[in-house]
Formats: C-alpha cells, sequence, structure tokens
C-alpha cells in the first residue's frame, strides 16, 4: 500500500492539533531546557543580596558556570514542571490556535486582526491553567545551593506543597498579571508570525509546506517573539521568583530594576532566550506538524482498513 501524500490527508481534528501541540511542546522543551535555565539564571542576576553569587557571563559562560559549581543535573532543574507547563499550557495557546481563529474569521477570509484576536484568546486561557507549573519551574531553576539559605525546595511537588502552604493557593499564581502580558505578546508574535511567514512562502511558491518552510518560518517566528517580549520576560522572572514581600507589586519591580541596573536589565538573557525560544520553536513547529500529518494519516489508514 503506498502511503498518502499530503494533499491527501485530511484537515487535522481540534483533538490531534492539542495532542500534537502538547507532546511537540515537550519535545522541545526537553531539548532545550538547559538554555531556559541559562535564561533564569542570567535574568535574575543583579537582584542576589550577597556578592558570593557566582557571576554568569554570555551563554556558554552561564553554562559553563552551573556544570562547574553545582553539576551538569542543574541545568534540569525544574524540567517536571516544564513537562507540566507544556501539556496543561502550550497544548492549549497552540493547539486552540486555528480553532479559535476559525471562530473569529466565521466563513469570511481569515484577516490580520482575527490571527491576533485568536492569539491573545489562546494565550489568556494558556496563563490562567498553566501558571502554577511557571512558578514551581522558574522557582527550582534560580535556586542555587551555594550561597544564602538551604535551598527552598526539594523537588517539583514539594515545591507545590511549600508554595500553596507559606503563600497561600494564591501564591501559585505570583506573576499572573506580567506572565499574561508576556504570553500574549509571546503567542500573537509567535504563531501570527509563524502563520504568516508559512502562507507567504507557500502562497508565493518560495518554499512547499514542509520541513524547511517550517524552519524558516519557525527561526524568523523566534526572533520577533524574543525582541519584543524580553523586557516583560525578566520583570515576570524577577517576580515569580521573588520572596513574600520583596516587590510590593509587578510596577515596583519593574521600577526597581530600572533604577537599580538601568534600561539594559530588560534585556538580561537576550541571547540566551532568543537561542532558546528560536531552537524551541524550530523542534516545536516541525514536530508539531509532522505529528498533525502523521496521526492524520494514520486515522485515514484505520478509517480505509475498515
Amino acid at each position: 500500500m503506498t502511503g498518502l501524500t499530503a494533499s491527501e490527508v485530511p484537515p487535522p481534528t481540534m483533538a490531534v492539533k492539542i495532542i500534537s501541540a502538547g507532546v511537540a511542546a515537550c519535545v522541545a522543551d526537553a531539548i532545550t531546557f538547559p538554555l531556559d535555565t541559562t535564561k533564569v539564571r542570567l535574568q535574575i542576576q543583579g537582584e542576589c543580596p550577597t556578592s558570593t553569587a557566582p557571576k554568569y557571563k554570555g551563554v556558554l559562560g552561564t553554562i559553563t558556570t552551573l556544570v562547574k559549581t553545582e553539576g551538569p543535573v542543574k541545568l534540569y532543574s525544574g524540567l517536571p514542571a516544564g513537562f507540566q507547563r507544556q501539556i496543561s499550557s502550550a497544548s492549549l495557546r497552540i493547539g486552540l490556535y486555528d480553532t479559535v481563529q476559525e471562530y473569529f474569521t466565521t466563513g469570511k477570509e481569515s484577516s490580520l486582526g482575527n490571527k491576533i484576536s485568536a492569539g491573545l484568546t489562546t494565550g489568556c486561557v494558556a496563563v490562567f491553567i498553566g501558571q502554577p507549573t511557571e512558578v514551581v519551574k522558574v522557582r527550582l531553576q534560580a535556586q542555587s545551593h551555594l550561597y544564602g539559605p538551604k535551598p527552598r525546595y526539594t523537588g517539583t511537588y514539594n515545591a507545590y506543597r511549600i508554595i500553596a502552604t507559606t503563600e497561600g493557593l494564591t501564591g501559585l499564581w505570583k506573576g499572573t498579571t506580567p506572565n499574561l502580558a508576556r504570553n500574549v505578546i509571546i503567542n500573537c508574535t509567535e504563531l501570527v508570525t509563524y502563520d504568516l511567514m508559512k502562507e507567504a512562502l507557500v502562497k508565493n511558491q518560495i518554499l512547499a509546506d514542509d520541513v524547511p518552510c517550517h524552519v524558516v518560518s519557525a527561526v524568523i517566528a523566534g526572533f520577533c517573539t524574543t525582541l519584543l517580549s524580553s523586557p516583560v520576560d525578566v520583570v515576570k522572572t524577577r517576580f515569580v521568583n521573588s520572596t513574600p514581600g520583596q516587590y510590593p507589586s509587578v510596577p515596583n519591580c519593574a521600577m526597581t530594576m530600572f533604577t537599580k541596573e538601568g534600561p539594559s536589565a530588560f534585556f538580561k538573557g537576550l541571547v540566551p532566550s532568543f537561542l532558546r525560544l528560536g531552537s524551541w520553536n524550530v523542534i516545536m513547529f516541525v514536530c508539531f506538524e509532522q505529528l498533525k500529518r502523521e496521526l492524520m494519516k494514520s486515522r485515514q489508514t484505520v478509517d480505509c482498513a475498515t
């Protein structure tokens, strides 16, 4: 039996999109997680009250310092929470994007406004559902046993329990406002840019709707997203990782950064952010597109066989 060609594969269902997005995001997270940890460490550098903390310089310097001082496993600290975040958040914000866009379009030709509206909607839903996993992930990535008091958490579920008991359930949703702003920017820029680039490349017959097209679109989307989201991403990381009372509010956190460290503080970790988001986008979108296609091929084959 010959395999189905791309044109013969039926459009993916909503369930297939959600499952494909969740799995693809987890694969991308597993591969790029050290870069995410590097980004977090660079973003919080400068707020530590002790001078004995390791000084990180650049992406490779940070990774090398972490491996030498805390061991290679530290690069993956918070990975279980990262997987939980992708399953609860990315599966919805990416998997529901097309469906929500179709809802806003309602039979008319899709416009930029509809794409942005879909990105806003799925991004907001994903934040409210996945915020606890984001809080735990960032705190586990940020904590170090090399200075200050004993590390706050011994593991993922220990972190959930301690945050809930010491800060209340609202502690698990700490930083929702900056994360909402960040996720809305990321979701709109990432998905809309990818969608527009892929559409332009295929429509103008520059590339076929296959892996090279997906890679080019993902890299461009990653660059645009990193640049626009960096300021809110740094504020989000600082606020989420802060101890109770360190920053009275999100604006206070941003203002403290600005007055103590200057405007450049809002772009700390920009290079690892792009390396991480760019590579994450490539892996995720390529896996996402291929998974959708293969799942629908399998479903079509089963239907034909029965």
